[in-house]
């Protein structure tokens, strides 16, 4: 098994903005009611993440962790437990209770693709997973060598297409966010590229700005130093709008040829599964309060963050969402991890 703790470092960016939601009358009264006679928290809160301390979502993670503790009167205890893709943390997170004082942060590969490049998990979306809130998003960018011969996905798309199977990509490791947007742009263009997996963000990209590869998805935080640098170029964000870090690189959205070719990572708050609705909203609205304060906003900005405005109801339809476009592209790549 493949240690990602290096590998998820950086792999998260973020600009945003989040305004708190509003809790509906009936939950909001159901749980003043509930609060009366079991006020929330009495007690430290964990939050297990299985990210390593210093990276993107953990770095995220503490910021909100900090606002929440303020908010509740209560310490909010991050709890880092990396490796085994995600599946230590959900050990340690399946030990808690059901009452709102053991959560966890999970990011899109464990609730969306694992269930479908994993032929058992330790874990069920669905029964073992309340979504509270997604707490970052960052898009992904086309990164290309300094002096590649290409300046648009077209240009990728038409040598791909010439050169079948000879054209490449790097990705941080098989079934990454970056393998599976670029099996996604394969499955939009018609086209059969050559995946060439690295260790780490630091050998992919220096890969790239060699043209040992001729291309690779990356974030603004795991590849905008090289791209800073000058030793590798964006050349498009897979995403519906520009960046405001990189106003000059285009979005996928303003090409006809590419609209609808998105890349996104992100990561968001559990709870486990059979937690009062009441409570529920009650953590995400807190959640959401914690996002929107000013300097969570300013730092997320500085990384490159974005935090969506998403309730727990959009938030599980955005996962239910995004596991059934993954489907066909993994299903017919015959993608998997075990």
């Amino acid at each position: 098994m493949i240690d990602r703790r290096r590998m998820l470092r950086h792999v998260f960016g973020l600009s945003a903005s989040a305004s708190a939601a509003c809790l509906g009358s009936t939950a909001r009264k159901a749980f003043a009611q509930t609060n009366q006679a079991h006020p929330y928290p009495t007690r430290t809160v964990r939050i297990v993440t299985p990210f390593p301390p210093g990276s993107g979502p953990d770095a995220a993670l503490r910021l909100v962790s900090e606002r929440l503790g303020r908010t509740w009167s209560q310490p909010v205890l991050v709890d880092n437990k990396p490796g085994g893709n995600g599946f230590i943390a959900v050990a340690a997170f399946k030990q808690g209770n059901s009452e709102g004082y053991d959560l966890i942060q999970l990011d899109n590969t464990h609730v969306t693709t694992h269930p479908l490049t994993f032929g058992k998990l330790p874990y069920d979306v669905a029964q073992d997973f309340a979504p509270l809130r997604m707490m970052l998003r960052t898009p992904f960018f086309v990164a290309v060598a300094a002096d590649s011969p290409f300046n648009s996905i077209d240009d990728i798309v038409a040598a791909a297409k010439a050169a079948h199977g000879k054209i490449n990509y790097g990705s941080w490791f098989i079934g990454s966010p970056g393998h599976l947007g670029a099996l996604r742009l394969e499955a939009m263009m018609g086209i059969r590229m050559t995946h060439v997996p690295y260790r780490d963000f630091g050998q992919l990209y220096n890969a790239v700005s060699t043209k040992e590869v001729d291309w690779a998805l990356g974030s603004a935080a795991s590849a905008g130093g090289m791209a800073q640098s000058g030793k590798i170029r964006f050349i498009a964000l897979a995403a519906a709008r520009r960046d405001p870090l990189y106003p000059n690189v285009p979005a996928t959205a303003e090409q006809p040829t590419t609209r609808g070719y998105e890349v996104t990572g992100w990561a968001g708050l559990f709870a486990p599964r059979g937690i009062p609705a009441a409570l529920a909203n009650k953590i995400a609205a807190d959640i959401a309060a914690a996002l929107a304060a000013p300097e969570v906003v300013e730092r997320y900005r500085a990384l490159g963050f974005e935090a969506p405005d998403l309730d727990p109801a959009a938030f599980s339809q955005l996962i239910q969402s995004e596991t059934a476009s993954w489907r066909e592209i993994i299903r017919t790549a015959n993608l998997r991890l075990d």
